[in-house]
């Protein structure tokens, strides 16, 4: 049977923690707009060449909107960050989304992450300093990747810093694809939900220096600001952003560049390599999780294959990432590749509002750990790493490592 008859299950499994299934090179090849099943049951079109995906993920018609009666559940519990209440509180479009995105946009351009970086690689600084001390292996998804992202973010939203393992479980039901049940889910988001409402709550009796003080400081709706709720979720949806995806990546980067010793090698002999290094560890991450769902309001054309209405689109990112007619060796590392226009982020009006935070604190990560730890290496065999499994983001579950 080929391809285009078969529907696969999605997200499609891989043999090794840093590799890509073998499925992607075949669908970009032979079926670009794939049928597959979802964890909850429902049908989707995946996308998985590098045209379609920027091409829909810059297109107004394919929406946000997966909380639509027709659209696909992602996981049979429902109630996760595409389908949940959440997702639609946020403007989804036109110019109230980029009325949102100029309000909370402002804590993330690239000038305040050059401010925030002496604090970042302060940190970085001490939490490997926490690490070596441990002894060894150590791991450093636990000991670096994990924290560091949620201090900055926790900062950036004035929340305490010690209250980070129930942001990450609170994160972690969110991000749910197989791993938790409905009411464990329900409840979960409940408390983060009033965790967040009295977080704000109090930032409006007593303002702080940081991005909920200020998004209550610009006034309500009327004033031109947000909405309580809208600030509420903002705030959440930042939280649960900022923390997971990075906290990842951070692991996978340090594992890809292990990988293979001369890559490490060529990073220590050349620092000036880590910038386009960062950028190919996100080009190359074949562990990204779940893609970026899209609900199509309208009939619409891609690939040469009409979608109808009420389709529900999932973007391969990773896919796309490898698509040798967009990349030259696509499949290689290249820790100099320029320019890279990876769609790592996304692209077009919905790309990621924290990839500057996100790129800085990679770049930090690699500095640090090249001055302080050059003799860094795995302690495992790479084959040996293990992916985290059932949640929508991608990342491994530990990262034993030795110096």
């Amino acid at each position: 049977m080929s391809l285009n008859e078969q529907v696969l299950s999605y997200p499609i499994p891989a043999d090794a923690a840093l590799e890509p299934p073998a499925e992607w090179a075949e669908l970009r090849g032979k079926c670009p707009v794939a049928h597959v099943t979802l964890p909850s049951g429902d049908r989707a079109t995946l996308l998985t060449r590098y045209a379609d995906v920027k091409q829909v993920l810059a297109d107004p018609r394919f929406t946000r909107q997966l909380n639509a009666p027709d659209a696909a559940r992602l996981s049979a519990e429902g109630g996760g960050v595409f389908n949940s209440e959440i997702a639609t509180i946020i403007p989804d479009g036109g110019e109230e989304h980029q009325h949102w995105r100029r309000l909370v946009g402002k804590w993330f351009t690239a000038k305040r992450m050059t401010a925030l970086r002496p604090s970042m690689t302060e940190i970085a600084d001490q939490l490997i300093d926490d690490m070596v001390k441990r002894g060894l292996p150590g791991d450093l998804r636990a000991g670096l990747g994990f924290p560091l992202p949620v201090y900055v973010i926790c900062d950036m939203l004035g929340v305490p810093a010690e209250d980070r393992d129930r942001f990450s479980y609170w994160s972690d039901t969110l991000l749910n694809l197989t791993r938790y049940g409905k009411a464990e889910i329900d409840a979960a988001q409940g408390e983060f939900f009033q965790y967040m409402s009295d977080h704000v709550a109090a930032k409006r009796s007593e303002p702080g220096e940081d991005l909920l003080s200020e998004l209550i400081a610009a006034g309500g709706p009327e004033d031109g600001g947000l909405a309580d709720i809208q600030i509420l979720v903002t705030g959440m949806a930042l939280l649960v952003a900022g923390h997971e995806t990075t906290a990842n990546m951070i692991g996978k980067m340090v594992s890809m560049l292990l990988a293979d010793r001369s890559r490490w090698e060529a990073l220590l002999a050349d620092p000036s390599l880590i910038r386009t290094a960062v950028e190919e560890s996100l080009r190359l991450d074949a562990n990204s999780g779940f893609g970026l769902p899209r609900y199509l309001r309208e009939e619409t054309e891609v690939s040469g294959t009409v979608l109808p209405r009420g389709t529900t689109v999932v973007c391969s990112m990773a896919a796309a990432n490898r698509d040798e007619s967009a990349f030259e060796a696509a499949a290689e590392m290249d820790l100099s590749r320029s320019p890279n226009p990876h769609l790592s982020f996304g692209s077009g009006a919905h790309s990621c509002l924290g990839q500057a935070l996100a790129r800085t604190e990679l770049q930090v990560v690699l500095e640090v750990l090249l001055r302080k730890l050059p003799t860094l290496e795995l302690a495992v065999p790479v084959e040996e790493l293990e992916r985290v499994e059932g949640l929508a983001v991608g990342g491994l579950r530990t990262v034993p490592v030795r110096w």
